[in-house]
């Protein structure tokens, strides 16, 4: 049995579920924490992405010096799917759901086109505290 969703499932909405169902079976609730168990876990999976992070940059030849680095593109998509996980487990931890996170991005797509418009010549700390 495949765990592709089938067409006509919310992809998103989807990554959610399974990255939840994931969480509890490792005992990590995210539906239920405190703010004390909030703080660990943000901590936990910003320091699980900055590791990522260090494997990506590993993927790419970024030693100048080396001839022996080759680009592994293949190796690169697997990190970006762990930084996902832990991307998805963060958002969960804030209580935020896949419709949360959409709305969230198509508004900050907006405070970003808007600043690109503008020459973004100043920082505005107040352009994102609507979203």
């Amino acid at each position: 049995m495949s765990n592709s969703p089938a067409p006509s499932v919310d992809k998103l909405q989807e990554i959610f579920r399974l990255q939840e169902a994931l969480n509890k079976r490792i005992g990590v609730d995210t539906t239920a924490m405190s703010e004390e168990e909030k703080t660990k876990w943000i901590l936990n999976y910003t320091r699980a992405m900055s590791q990522e992070m260090a494997e990506l940059i590993d993927s790419v030849p970024w030693k100048w010096w080396a001839k022996y680095q080759k680009f592994d593109e293949q190796n690169a998509r697997v990190e970006i799917v762990d930084l996902f996980h832990f991307l998805v487990s963060m958002a969960q931890v804030l209580g935020m759901t896949a419709d949360d996170i959409f709305a969230a991005y198509q508004q900050k797509h907006e405070v970003n086109l808007k600043r690109q418009e503008s020459g973004y010549a100043v920082k505005d700390h107040n352009d994102s505290k609507h979203i």
